[in-house]
């Protein structure tokens, strides 16, 4: 579904979100701590078309690399210009079996990825696994508003709207109506870091974004 969606994907994550994702991103990579590591070597797992990667790697007084994961390899092409010239390497790598050494990163970032693992603890064990002691995990990804004027609004838009728009710019009959679902089922903020601790995480926490839509969740290996 990723690889088929992979060419409009970019396009359809600025519209659906109205370019709010862009400042999310930037949130993410703020929260990672890098500058404490700034010529350690990164994970961005998950990766798609590279965004997290490519921020990271474009920060003023970055010094190191970024090794950006997904298993849908037409994502990673299609980002591959975002890279062009930075400290950006593509692996093709399945999150659930990540084909690192332990503790071979000094941080790691998670853009709207962890939802769609197959088994979301054992994603982060093994997100934990590929760190070193003392660095940090930032998960993005979105959620569910808890105020309910916002939250039944976002759910009308979610599944009504976001949908539609999905199939009629991507071509694809549901990859758009798989995305509202994959979030309504997923846990919800205090339970997502609940999650991070019960896999090993430490001193983690979590900032919710533009009302709740979305939400940071970090922790230390």
């Amino acid at each position: 579904m990723f690889s088929a969606i992979a060419p409009r994907y970019d396009l359809l994550n600025h519209l659906l979100s109205l370019n709010v994702d862009r400042s999310w991103r930037r949130k993410a990579v703020d929260r990672l701590g890098w500058e404490a590591r700034a010529s350690g070597t990164f994970l961005d797992a998950c990766a798609g078309t590279l965004d997290l990667a490519a921020e990271l790697a474009g920060r003023r007084g970055f010094t190191g690399r970024v090794v950006g994961a997904d298993f849908a390899v037409p994502m990673l092409h299609l980002g591959a210009r975002k890279a062009a010239g930075a400290p950006v390497r593509p692996a093709a790598a399945d999150a659930l079996a990540l084909p690192f050494a332990d503790g071979s990163f000094d941080g790691a970032t998670v853009g709207f990825g962890v939802r769609n693992l197959e088994d979301l603890d054992a994603g982060l064990r093994e997100l934990l696994r590929v760190l070193r002691p003392g660095a940090r995990l930032v998960v993005l990804d979105f959620t569910t508003p808890a105020w309910a004027p916002l939250r039944a609004l976002y759910l009308f838009y979610f599944r009504r709207v976001l949908p539609v728009v999905g199939r009629l710019v991507s071509g694809h009959p549901t990859a758009y109506a798989y995305l509202p679902a994959s979030v309504e089922s997923f846990p919800a903020p205090a339970a997502l870091l609940g999650r991070m601790a019960a896999a090993g995480f430490r001193d983690g926490g979590f900032e919710l974004l533009t009302g709740g839509i979305a939400a940071i969740h970090w922790g230390a290996r």
